[in-house]
């Protein structure tokens, strides 16, 4: 039995850990990352699951993006520990917390991964027109939001931490 709870600080370390045994060191380099160390997560978003021996199993959180005057987050890292990768936790985690997105706070939710596992919660590539401020390839930047907010995002991503 899988139980999802907001993030603590009290956590860190051991969602640091996780990431680090899910990505390996090397993903801190990455893109994404960047774009996180000028901000800090929506608290209100940020879970981690449990399994039913309380070993932590996975990890969720967004940060506060914009792209022109739309503001928006940025989703991950999406995290889940090996032994029960493709066990349904890591889209567990996106639909309880999509479901609090406010989209009138926030327009889109932006991540960079592979559309075949992000398609499943709506999310889609985005528009050529979307740019992240490093190196990304086009086909991983992934993209939900309502139609009409997704055909007018243009701009390069940048960090929003007034949005925090």
């Amino acid at each position: 039995m899988i139980s999802l709870h907001p993030t603590q600080p009290s956590h860190a370390d051991d969602i640091s850990a996780l990431l680090d045994r899910a990505f390996g060191p090397g993903f801190r380099a990455r893109t994404a990352e960047r774009l996180r160390e000028a901000s800090r997560p929506i608290s209100a978003l940020s879970y981690i699951a449990h399994d039913d021996q309380d070993a932590l199993i996975g990890s969720i959180s967004y940060w506060p993006v914009r792209l022109g005057r739309a503001a928006g987050l940025l989703l991950g890292p999406l995290a889940v520990d090996a032994t029960v990768q493709s066990k349904g936790v890591g889209l567990q985690l996106m639909q309880a917390t999509l479901d609090l997105v406010d989209p009138a706070r926030f327009s889109f939710v932006i991540l960079v991964g592979d559309l075949d596992y992000y398609d499943r919660v709506g999310f889609g590539v985005a528009p050529a027109s979307v740019r992240l401020p490093g190196p990304v390839d086009p086909a991983r930047l992934l993209i939900r939001a309502e139609k009409a907010v997704f055909e007018q995002l243009s701009g390069t991503l940048r960090p929003a931490p007034e949005l925090c």
